[in-house]
C-alpha cells in the first residue's frame, strides 16, 4: 500500500508542476526565430534595412507579446519574462533582448510610467502563478 500511495503522490506532484510550467511558450520571446532571422552583432541582433517598426511587427507576428509601447524612436515588446527593444540603428534596426528586470532597470526612463517596476512590492511577475 505504501508503494501505492507514493506513486500517487509522486504522479500528483508531477501532473501539478507540469500545468504550472508552460512549455508550450506561452508569451515567451521568440529568441530562437529571432537568432535565425536577423544577423547577430555584439549587442543583441541586426536588421541592417527595415525600420523599428517593421522589425516590431515582424516580431510580435512571431509571436504575439503581453503589452507593446513606443517612446521615442523606440519600440518595447513585453513578453512573460523578457522585454525585447528595437531601436534604430544606421538606417536599419537593433534587436535586443533582456529578462524582464533587467531590461526594465536598463530602459527605465522609456518603461516606468507604462509597466510596473519589477522591484516593487506590487510587481506580481509574469509567468503563470508567479508571485500570486
Amino acid at each position: 500500500m505504501k508503494t501505492a500511495r507514493r506513486i500517487s503522490v509522486l504522479f500528483l506532484a508531477t501532473a501539478a508542476l507540469a500545468a504550472c510550467s508552460d512549455d508550450s511558450g506561452g508569451n515567451a520571446v521568440p529568441s530562437s526565430w529571432i537568432r535565425k532571422e536577423y544577423r547577430s552583432s555584439g549587442v543583441g541582433y541586426v536588421d541592417r534595412t527595415d525600420p523599428v517598426s517593421t522589425v516590431a511587427d515582424e516580431i510580435h507576428g512571431r509571436t504575439s507579446a503581453q503589452d507593446r509601447t513606443t517612446s521615442g524612436d523606440m519600440v518595447f515588446l513585453r513578453y512573460r519574462d523578457d522585454i525585447v527593444a528595437v531601436s534604430p540603428l544606421q538606417g536599419g534596426s537593433r534587436i535586443e533582448i533582456d529578462d524582464y528586470r533587467t531590461g526594465y532597470r536598463r530602459w527605465r526612463p522609456h518603461l516606468q510610467s507604462v509597466w510596473p517596476d519589477p522591484d516593487s512590492e506590487s510587481f506580481r511577475g509574469g509567468g503563470p502563478g508567479a508571485g500570486k
